[in-house]
């Protein structure tokens, strides 16, 4: 009775710790470029414990419901095989976040990193330890940082969208991971002085003071912009355009920051959309601060016309 007992309480705390992580990601490795001197048994090898990985640890000391699991797509495209097991590539990451009483997802994180180098042999250990973020080979713990670090990212703008400064436990283990970051001569995305536009620089952005109104932009954005459209769309529109305006601030105090082209990745169309309708006077304003921020996608907001 003991034995059943037990077997029937393992089995339901195993139940709900399945639910408690926090994200549902969906990692998908592109290998096309590698040519057949690597068994691409490998490949099968590392995307099972990268995905087990990303879904089975516990990233924070919160309980997710299910339908309350933040969604992501991680997709690593590996262009190189090198010597000694070694692979060179990309990661695009990308992150929704649920509109309050919809069935729309909100894109939040939409990046491509191109520094992506790091070890593998089939069977591999898939470890990650906060404390020694280097490990024992830095080049085989490089990936599992990047993937720490960037998981870290998509909960602090997820908790930030949530609740003003809520994320900021994660950008915290973010900084601490790109402070801690494994070093060798192949490995780069780290060092304020290896780019404009890496890890370095998004995780300090979102540390510094200086940029602080970011979290109050990520707030506005989503809970007095977004989540309100369904009672009320002007009012949605105007915390939006409020957060737009936060934007504004932050590129005049601070030109051509990181934190900003991180923003607006993947934005664009929901951007356009969100103003199409507005009235006259707020969608003027709206085209004309967006086509200052997001230079790129200038074009697309002449569409508020």
């Amino acid at each position: 009775m003991l034995k059943k007992t037990f077997f029937i309480l393992s089995f339901v705390i195993a139940f709900f710790m399945a639910d408690a992580q926090e994200i549902q990601a969906r990692l998908t490795l592109i290998t096309s470029q590698i040519g057949t001197t690597v068994n691409k048994s490998v490949f099968q090898s590392l995307q099972t414990g990268l995905m087990n990985f990303l879904n089975n640890r516990k990233w924070t000391n919160d309980v997710f419901q299910i339908n309350e699991k933040i969604q992501c797509n991680f997709l690593l495209s590996i262009e190189e095989a090198l010597p000694n097991n070694v692979f060179r590539g990309k990661l695009t990451v990308q992150a929704a976040r649920p509109v309050y009483r919809s069935t729309y997802d909100s894109p939040i994180i939409n990046f491509m990193d191109d520094n992506i180098v790091f070890r593998y042999q089939e069977f591999q250990s898939i470890e990650f330890n906060e404390n020694r973020v280097q490990g024992n080979d830095p080049v085989a713990a490089n990936l599992m940082a990047i993937l720490a670090y960037y998981v870290n990212i998509i909960l602090g703008f997820d908790y930030d969208s949530f609740s003003l400064r809520g994320g900021d436990n994660y950008f915290q283990k973010a900084w601490n991971i790109v402070n801690n970051a494994p070093e060798s001569g192949e490995i780069s995305g780290w060092k304020s002085f290896e780019g404009l536009r890496n890890r370095y620089w998004l995780a300090e952005n979102l540390n510094n003071n200086r940029f602080a109104l970011i979290h109050d932009v990520l707030y506005s954005y989503y809970r007095t912009g977004l989540d309100l459209f369904l009672e009320n769309e002007d009012g949605g529109r105007t915390g939006v355009l409020n957060s737009i305006n936060y934007l504004n601030t932050i590129n005049t105090e601070n030109p051509n920051s990181m934190i900003l082209q991180f923003f607006f990745q993947g934005k664009t169309s929901e951007l356009v959309k969100i103003f199409s309708k507005a009235k006259p006077d707020v969608k003027t304003r709206a085209r004309d601060i967006l086509s200052k921020l997001d230079i790129t996608n200038s074009a697309a907001y002449k569409e508020l016309k």
